[in-house]
């Protein structure tokens, strides 16, 4: 899963200063790291788990 071809950033995130993650399809699950720091590896997530994050983000529950 380290080959780049797999990764893939936003098309949102703003240039090289930017902080933003990457996200990579493998199989039923998503993978997921820090763009700034490659070498800390990954997690590994199922994609129903990450539709759930990503659906209760946008609705503001996880907002401080």
């Amino acid at each position: 899963m380290e080959n780049s071809s797999y990764w893939r950033k936003s098309t949102y995130s703003g240039g090289e200063a930017a902080q933003c993650v990457e996200m990579a399809s493998v199989r039923n699950r998503v993978g997921i790291r820090d763009t700034k720091d490659l070498r800390s590896g990954h997690l590994t997530v199922e994609r129903e788990a990450l539709a759930a994050l990503v659906g209760r983000i946008k609705a503001g529950d996880l907002d401080l």
